[in-house]
């Protein structure tokens, strides 16, 4: 049995064969193929952040594949009464067939994995957010081709999002450039594990010279709206526009997990233009993420 918490759970092979899967599994659904490997599985998908893409993604996903997925807020569980993470885990893990967990602390989730019976996924922390990798780079093959040996410039704040591309540099074998602000860098130790992976900077424009990828994130994510005015000040020089691109590589694209703050972090034009995919990439967390299920359930079973 394997868990998904971080792109690090699988070797580059198997993130490179879900990938692939993915991109058929696209195709499939594309020619109205019906392909139900999960029939009367059931996942259970433990919200104590909210999300739109994510349930929708999930949910939608399981029942294409022919299961069926249960919904569970803060409100739904005992989680939020005070019972213990480990023995959440080992009841819901003994009634369902996958867990899918969107919590804040990733040390949570950890715990949550060590004691369930079933694979247990990480759909976001406030350390890592793996699926969405793996649709990024679906939907960096899917216009680009590999992307090992490219040049990924990340913009913004070092948070989960940034951590992941870290991970993913080191998984999918790219070079990552990373401009934040002074005190927003991502943390040390997940920097170190990429070695010279990863280059850091304070530059926006000397960081996307050249890439083939340029990628960031909104300012404050949730649980930060206290700081958001600080970040806006902060962040002000980090914005990304259709200029900013024009100083990446000629076949630069563009990507944002969304939601997006028009004005903030991308200019009000930005998802307007032709680099700018982030509409596949939002669909392909669907695609992606039936993949990796199928993997996990059947695959690897």
């Amino acid at each position: 049995m394997k868990h998904f918490l971080t792109l690090t759970d699988l070797t580059r092979s198997e993130l490179q064969r879900i990938i692939r899967r993915s991109i058929e599994l696209k195709a499939m659904q594309y020619a109205g193929e019906i392909h139900e490997p999960l029939k009367n599985r059931i996942m259970g998908m433990i919200f104590e952040k909210s999300s739109t893409r994510t349930r929708v993604s999930f949910e939608a996903g399981m029942a294409q594949l022919g299961g069926s997925a249960i919904f569970l807020s803060p409100r739904d569980t005992q989680l939020g009464r005070g019972e213990p993470i480990e023995d959440a885990a080992r009841v819901l893990s003994r009634m369902v067939d996958v867990v899918m967990v969107r919590t804040f602390d990733h040390s949570k989730l950890e715990l949550f994995a060590a004691n369930s019976k079933v694979p247990v996924i990480n759909a976001l922390t406030d350390d890592f957010h793996p699926c969405q990798l793996l649709a990024d780079m679906q939907t960096f093959y899917e216009h680009r081709g590999n992307i090992a040996g490219k040049t990924v410039a990340w913009i913004g704040d070092g948070n989960n999002m940034c951590h992941s591309y870290i991970r993913a540099a080191m998984q999918f074998d790219f070079q990552l450039r990373i401009a934040a602000p002074e005190g927003f860098d991502p943390k040390a130790e997940i920097v170190a594990e990429a070695g010279d992976r990863i280059t850091l900077l304070r530059d926006p424009a000397e960081a996307v010279l050249g890439a083939n990828l340029v990628a960031t994130d909104v300012w404050a994510s949730m649980g930060q709206e206290d700081e958001q005015e600080e970040r806006l000040r902060k962040f002000r020089n980090y914005q990304v526009s259709r200029a900013l691109l024009d100083q990446a590589a000629d076949d630069v694209i563009f990507m944002h997990c969304l939601p997006a703050h028009r004005g903030e972090e991308v200019s009000e034009d930005l998802l307007d233009d032709p680099r700018a995919v982030v509409w596949d990439e939002a669909e392909n967390r669907l695609h992606a993420q039936k993949a990796l299920l199928e993997f996990l359930l059947v695959t690897h079973a």
